[in-house]
C-alpha cells in the first residue's frame, strides 16, 4: 500500500481532487516570454505565467486536476475592479514552464535538496500530460497556450500585473 501524506488523507476524506504533491507558481502577467539559447520558444501577452514542478509521487491525473485549478482561478478583475474572472473569462494566454527547483528543500544547510523532485525521466511525461490537459481545457476558449522547453536552460522574462502571484501546493505546505 502506498504511503499517504496527511494532506492526501484529509483530501480523501473531504473528496478534494487536488494532485498528490504537484506545485505551481502562478503569476498574472502583462506579458511573458521564455527563451532557450537566445531563441524565443514561448510568448504571451496578458495572461498567466505558470511555473510547475513535479514530485516523485505525481500522476498525469494530478496534472489534469492542477490544470483545472489554474484555468479556473479568479485572478482577473471584473468591471468593479474585483478579482472575479478566470483566464477563461478574461482571455489572453497561458505560458507554462517546467521548474524542478520548486521542490528545492532549503530547511537544512545552504544547498537545496531536490530529493522530492521527480527525475527528468519521470517528470517529462508528467509535464507533457499537464500541457495536454491545459490545452484541452483551453481549446474552446480564446486563450492561447505556450510552453518552455523541458530540461533546457531557459531565460524567463515577465512583467507581473498587480502584482498577483499565487503558490499552489496540493499538500498545503505554504
Amino acid at each position: 500500500m502506498k504511503k499517504m501524506s496527511l494532506g492526501q488523507f484529509v483530501g480523501n476524506i473531504f473528496r478534494v481532487k487536488m494532485p498528490p504533491d504537484m506545485r505551481a507558481v502562478v503569476q498574472r502577467v502583462s506579458k511573458a516570454e521564455v527563451r532557450v539559447e537566445g531563441q524565443m520558444v514561448g510568448r504571451i501577452g496578458r495572461g498567466l505565467l505558470v511555473l510547475v514542478g513535479f514530485s516523485t509521487d505525481d500522476t498525469p491525473e494530478g496534472g489534469m486536476a492542477m490544470a483545472k485549478k489554474i484555468v479556473n482561478l479568479r485572478v482577473f478583475e471584473n468591471d468593479e475592479a474585483r478579482m472575479d474572472r478566470s483566464i477563461l473569462d478574461a482571455g489572453g494566454g497561458v505560458l507554462c514552464v517546467s521548474q524542478f527547483t520548486l521542490y528545492g528543500d532549503c530547511r537544512k544547510g545552504r544547498r537545496p535538496s531536490y530529493s522530492r523532485a521527480a527525475s527528468p525521466e519521470a517528470a517529462r511525461p508528467l509535464y507533457e500530460a499537464f500541457l495536454k490537459s491545459m490545452g484541452e481545457l483551453l481549446r474552446a476558449s480564446d486563450v492561447s497556450l505556450s510552453a518552455g522547453r523541458f530540461q533546457a536552460m531557459m531565460e524567463v522574462e515577465s512583467m507581473n500585473d498587480g502584482p498577483v502571484t499565487l503558490l499552489l501546493d496540493s499538500e498545503k505546505v505554504f
